[in-house]
């Protein structure tokens, strides 16, 4: 039986933290398992499955939603395909069921790449590529897009990892996000104008249980612990960290008890660095607009500890 995500990148490396091994596939680039240690950092789905709540795959050249799929370009509205037809939206870019090709495979990294070619509302042609790199403490990812098209090109990068540690439950885990204001969301889940987290059940700055939360809720002006954007605490005292560079201000949360996992459904929470916020095509916030010919590149990240108190 032939996998619905295609090949399968193995990637390995020996860390002080124990061996490292990251499996990412070729639809949609998706980090489909990511452990050190034999402690899984990241949820995974099966060889033979999709990814379940869009896990693990690319964002580009928008995270999120577009609702009802349209957006002006040069005084002209352009409607997307809408790819969440339940809601009327159009829904984390246009890469979700691309095959990537293998680009360059090294000890302990691969990099593939794939094209956004024009197609309904998005006329334009991007060369992106994505680079896992097992690292002592972690998973650097890195996305590079050219934009190959004859004008200036809008676009956006998210991810969609579903972190964790381990055994332990997750509705156990502790969830901290460095960010100071949201984006609260209508009926369709597209979004409003952000607005302050103080003083609301959404600053979770001080940490909240995760089995406490319901979220599919995008964070903005995120102050950096370090490069930290968001971290997940067990109770015994590890953590599975998101870094983000600057260019990554925004974070998605989403959690849901219903992510599959053996034969039954389990309490999972994805945690998303996006550089512009949903329905960035229609506010420009944070919108990336690439000239012929320019390249972008930025990267994001997992980090694990394994301090105990």
């Amino acid at each position: 039986m032939r996998a619905p995500t295609g090949e399968q990148f193995r990637i390995n490396r020996s860390t002080p933290l124990g061996d490292a091994e990251a499996i990412i596939t070729q639809v949609a680039g998706s980090l489909r398992t990511f452990r050190i240690g034999g402690v899984d950092l990241t949820q995974p789905y099966g060889e033979f499955s999709s990814p379940p709540s869009a896990c693990g795959i690319v964002l580009v050249p928008w995270p999120n939603r577009i609702p009802d799929g349209q957006w002006t370009l040069d005084g002209e509205q352009q409607q997307l395909d809408l790819t969440e037809p339940t809601r009327q939206n159009a829904i984390h870019g246009l890469l979700r069921f691309t095959a990537y090709h293998l680009v360059e495979s090294a000890p302990g990294s691969v990099t593939l790449g794939a094209t956004v070619n024009p197609q309904h509302g998005y006329p334009f042609i991007l060369d992106t590529e994505v680079t896992y790199e097992l690292q002592d403490d972690g998973l650097k990812v890195t996305h590079r897009i050219v934009n190959e098209s004859d004008a200036p090109a809008p676009v956006a990068i998210g991810t969609h990892p579903f972190l964790q540690i381990g055994d332990v439950p997750t509705q156990d885990l502790t969830l901290t996000v460095h960010a100071a204001t949201r984006f609260p969301v209508d009926e369709r889940l597209n979004v409003s104008p952000e607005i302050a987290v103080e003083g609301s059940e959404y600053d979770l700055r001080g940490g909240k249980r995760v089995g406490d939360l319901e979220l599919d809720d995008a964070f903005g002006d995120v102050t950096f612990d370090g490069d930290v954007s968001a971290v997940l605490t067990a109770p015994d005292g590890r953590t599975v960290a998101l870094w983000q560079e600057p260019e990554f201000p925004y974070v998605q949360v989403f959690t849901t008890t219903e992510f599959p996992r053996g034969t039954g459904e389990v309490t999972a929470i994805a945690i998303e660095p996006m550089t512009a916020p949903a329905n960035a095509f229609n506010t420009g916030q944070s919108l990336k607009w690439l000239n012929p010919g320019e390249a972008w590149q930025v990267s994001w990240g997992i980090r694990y500890t394994t301090s105990a108190k």
